[in-house]
């Protein structure tokens, strides 16, 4: 695209991660997972383009695992304030977040965006029955999304935390894998079932939004 070819459009921004997923996935499943789902979404809707991803975001519970770079809450917070605030010649902005690490980040972001009344929506994936970290959830979506990238030989279970102990300890201390949940059973069919609900979901809380 060119600045010509854009006509008030609203800009979807897929929010990733760089950061260690077990020794069977690969850094960049966030960022993967979070593009999929926007590219499924600017697919259904006329009125929206696709920026490219931020890649390397707040990722500190990771610390101690190589592969893995953060650059923190706040400034997280701030670099999600200034890419909207940048996009003021579009209609609206999606941020379509696909790891939790931003969770603090974007409600700070969010925040800002109430007090500006900026046309911005932060949205998430929800998967009530997931397992936290490179388990059974984020393995069977990449199966479906790109099973070249993952070494299902190479899964192993991990435990699977409190939300305190997490945000406490960071994964290092309860993982010496980096895995949260059980990644050794993950499918490829199960991850296109959730992947079809999380795409369902974004589109619904996006055109409620819109509405």
């Amino acid at each position: 695209m060119t600045w010509t070819d854009l006509t008030n459009p609203i800009v979807v921004v897929p929010v990733g991660s760089c950061e260690q997923h077990g020794p069977h996935l690969p850094l960049h499943t966030d960022t993967l997972i979070a593009t999929e789902l926007s590219r499924d979404l600017v697919a259904r809707r006329d009125d929206c383009v696709l920026a490219p991803a931020i890649t390397i975001t707040a990722s500190g519970e990771h610390q101690g695992f190589p592969g893995t770079l953060s650059i923190g809450t706040d400034v997280m917070a701030d670099v999600v304030v200034e890419v909207a605030r940048s996009a003021d010649w579009a209609s609206g902005i999606v941020f379509v977040n696909g790891h939790g690490g931003n969770t603090a980040a974007m409600q700070r972001a969010a925040a800002v965006f109430l007090d500006e009344a900026r046309a911005a929506l932060i949205w998430w994936p929800k998967v009530p029955d997931g397992d936290p970290h490179a388990g059974h959830t984020e393995t069977s979506l990449m199966l479906a999304l790109a099973p070249d990238q993952v070494r299902i030989d190479a899964a192993i279970p991990g435990p699977v935390p409190t939300l305190f102990e997490l945000t406490s300890r960071g994964v290092r201390p309860l993982s010496e894998s980096g895995v949260l949940g059980d990644p050794t059973q993950a499918r490829a069919a199960d991850g296109a079932q959730i992947f079809g609900r999380l795409a369902d979901q974004l589109a619904t809380a996006v055109a409620e939004w819109v509405g």
